[in-house]
C-alpha cells in the first residue's frame, strides 16, 4: 500500500480541489470532475501528514546532530512564522464526511481517527504559536475571520477528543470485524490506534506539568485515571506498538532520508551533537558506538576505537566555520554509516513510541500525579530503547567506516554489554520520586527520542530545561533560542483584528519568538 502514496496524494490534490469550492447553483455540476473520493483514499493522505522524518533541521534543533556545510543548511533556530495545519484538518473534516457518505454508522473508524488526528493538528499547532482559532476554524468561506480560542480552551478539546477517541475505538473492537481500509501505519488495527491515543494522551499530559495544579485542565486526574483503569485505556506494552515510519528501500520516493546514494554528498558534511553524545558519554551508554563513530583525529592520537573518550561531538551553538575546520580535521565524531547509510530502508521513524510513553509514565508518577512505581517505568523505558538498537547484555558487534574509505569499508569491533552494570551506575540508577529522579527520566527520554517525535525533544527542554540545550552564536537570533514561532503571515493580512486581539492577550501585542506561551508560563 505504501508504494501508492505519491499517487494517492496527487489523486488526493485534485480531489480536494472540490473540498474549498463555493456553491454556485447558477453553475452546471461538471460531469467530468470528481467530486467525492473513498474515505480511506483520504485516510492515506491524512496519515502522510502525521510522519514528520529525521535527519533534517527539527532534529538539528533537537540538537541530537549538527550540519558542518554551510551549503547544505545551518544550525540555526528558526526566526519567523510557522505553517499551520488547517487545510490537513479540511481534508480529515472531508474523510469522515465521506464516511458517512458511503454508508458507515455515525461511530466508525475513521470518525475515531479523525478526533485524534484532530487532537494531534492542534497540539502540533498551538505548541508553535500559541493561541489559535478553533470552534470556527472549519467553517471556510461561511466565517473567514474566525475569533482565537485561549491555548488553555484548545487543550482542554483536545484531551476531551483523545478520551471520545478512546471511548469510539473501544466500542467498535467491542463490535469486531471493524478496520480502517487505507491504514499504512497500523495495517488498520484499532487496537493498535486506541493504545497510541491513549499513549498521546499521556504526552498532551505530561506536556502541561506547569499547569498541573489548573482546575479545567484536570491534569493530575486525567494522569491517574487513564494509569488507574488499564482495561479502559489501554496503553502500548512494547516497540511493537510504536507509531513508525518504515522506509521503503525499493523506491526512491520512499528511501531513507540517509543511503547510500547520498553517502557521497552529506556524510562527511554532518557530524553528531555535543548535547547528544556528551550524555551518552556520561552514562557509559553502548548506545553511543551503534549512532555515532569515534573521531578519526583521537583514534590517531591513540584512543581506542571502543574507548567512551575517543567520541566527540560538536556544539550546536559553535560557529559554523569553526565547525566546519574542526570535522575536515577529524576533531568531531560523524554519525555511524554503517547504520545510517549502508542500505535505502534504514531504521523505523518513531513518531510516538513506547519508550517515550514509559519516560512519560515516569514523570507524572513521580511529579506525584498518580500511585505506581517511577523507576520501573523508567527501567523499561531504558531497556526498550536499547531494544530498539538491537542492545542487549553479551557482546555487541559495532562497525566503523575505515577513514576515507568508500561506502562499505567498515571496520568490526566487539564491545561487551551488561545491562544490569549499565543500570547500576549511581548516575543512571533512579534517584527515586525526587528532582534528580526526574532529571534522569528527562534526559533517558530524550535519548530514547533521538532522530524521532518531530519536535517534541525541543518542547521536554522548552518546558523543562532539561537536558540543557546548547547555544551560541552557531543558532542565530543572538545566540539565543526561540520559544515559538510567528504566526503565519498571512493571518495579519485576513484575519488581522482577531490575531491583534490574541497577541495582546499573550504577548502584549507582539509576535515574539521569545515570548512565552500560556503552556510554559
Amino acid at each position: 500500500i505504501m508504494k501508492l502514496h505519491k499517487f494517492l496524494i496527487v489523486l488526493l490534490a485534485i480531489f480536494s480541489f472540490t473540498f474549498h469550492s463555493c456553491d454556485l447553483a447558477e453553475l452546471e455540476a461538471d460531469p467530468n470532475r470528481a467530486t467525492n473520493s473513498p474515505a480511506s483514499l483520504i485516510l492515506n493522505g491524512a496519515l502522510n501528514n502525521l510522519y514528520t522524518e529525521c535527519w533534517n533541521e527539527t532534529m538539528r534543533r533537537n540538537q541530537y546532530f549538527c550540519i558542518n556545510y554551510n551549503y547544505y543548511g545551518t544550525n540555526e533556530y528558526w526566526s519567523g512564522s510557522a505553517s499551520l495545519d488547517y487545510t490537513r484538518l479540511k481534508n480529515v473534516q472531508k474523510m469522515e464526511e465521506e464516511a458517512i457518505r458511503g454508508g458507515a454508522a455515525v461511530v466508525n473508524p475513521y470518525s475515531a481517527l479523525g478526533k485524534f488526528f484532530r487532537a494531534y493538528h492542534f497540539v502540533n499547532m498551538t505548541q508553535k504559536v500559541g493561541d489559535l482559532p478553533l470552534g470556527e476554524a472549519l467553517s471556510g468561506l461561511e466565517n473567514t475571520t474566525p475569533k482565537y480560542a485561549t491555548q488553555k480552551e484548545i487543550y482542554i478539546q483536545v484531551l476531551k477528543w483523545l478520551d471520545e477517541a478512546n471511548t469510539d475505538l473501544a466500542s467498535l473492537i467491542a463490535k469486531g470485524g471493524q478496520k480502517a481500509d487505507g491504514d499504512w501505519f497500523y495495517g488498520g488495527d484499532l487496537t493498535k490506534w486506541q493504545k497510541l491515543v491513549n499513549a498521546y494522551r499521556l504526552r498532551v499530559l505530561v506536556s502541561l506539568s506547569k499547569k498541573d495544579a489548573d482546575a479545567d485542565v484536570k491534569v493530575k486526574a486525567q494522569f491517574a485515571e487513564i494509569l488507574g483503569n488499564p482495561s479502559k485505556y489501554p496503553l502500548m506494552t512494547s516497540i511493537d506498538d510504536n507509531f513508525q515510519f518504515l522506509a521503503l528501500g525499493g523506491q526512491a520516493a520512499y528511501y531513507y532520508p540517509k543511503n547510500p546514494s547520498n553517502y557521497g554528498f552529506d556524510a562527511l558534511r554532518e557530524n553528531t551533537s555535543k548535547l547528544y553524545i556528551d550524555l551518552l558519554k556520561e552514562y557509559q551508554d553502548p548506545r553511543l558506538f551503534v549512532v555515532a563513530e569515534p573521531a578519526e583525529a583521537l583514534v590517531k592520537a591513540g584512543k581506542a576505537p571502543t574507548a567512551f573518550d575517543a567520541f566527540a561531538g560538536a556544539s550546536t551553538g559553535e560557529s559554523l566555520d569553526d565547525m566546519s575546520y574542526k570535522a575536515q580535521i577529524g576533531e568531531y565524531s560523524l554519525i555511524n554509516r554503517k547504520r545510517f547509510y549502508a542500505t535505502f530502508e534504514g531504521e523505523p521513524i518513531v513518531q510516538a513510541g513506547y519508550p517515550e510513553m514509559c519516560f512519560n509514565i515516569a514523570e507524572g508518577i513521580n511529579r506525584g500525579w498518580a500511585t505506581g512505581n517511577a523507576e520501573d517505568w523508567y527501567k523499561k523505558g531504558i531497556n526498550a530503547s536499547m531494544a530498539f538498537y538491537g542492545i542487549s547484555t553479551g557482546n555487541l558487534t559495532v562497525f566503523f567506516a575505515v577513514p576515507g574509505a568508500a561506502l562499505g569499508n567498515f571496520t568490526t569491533q566487539t564491545v561487551p554489554v551488561n545491562l544490569d552494570t549499565y543500570y547500576a551506575q549511581a548516575n543512571v540508577k533512579y534517584a527515586g520520586n525526587n528532582t534528580t529522579g526526574l532529571e534522569q527520566i528527562l534526559k533517558q527520554k530524550y535519548l530514547a527520542m533521538a532522530q524521532g517525535s518531530d519536535l517534541e525533544a525541543y518542547y521536554n527542554y522548552r518546558r523543562t530545561g532539561i537536558p540543557a540545550f546548547l547555544t551560541g552564536v552557531g543558532i542565530g537570533n543572538a545566540g539565543k533560542i526561540p520559544l515559538r514561532y510567528q504566526y503565519p503571515n498571512s493571518e495579519d493580512i485576513t484575519n488581522p483584528a482577531n490575531l491583534a486581539e490574541a497577541l495582546q492577550r499573550q504577548y502584549a501585542g507582539k509576535d515574539d519568538i521569545f515570548g512565552k506561551m500560556w503552556l510554559i508560563q
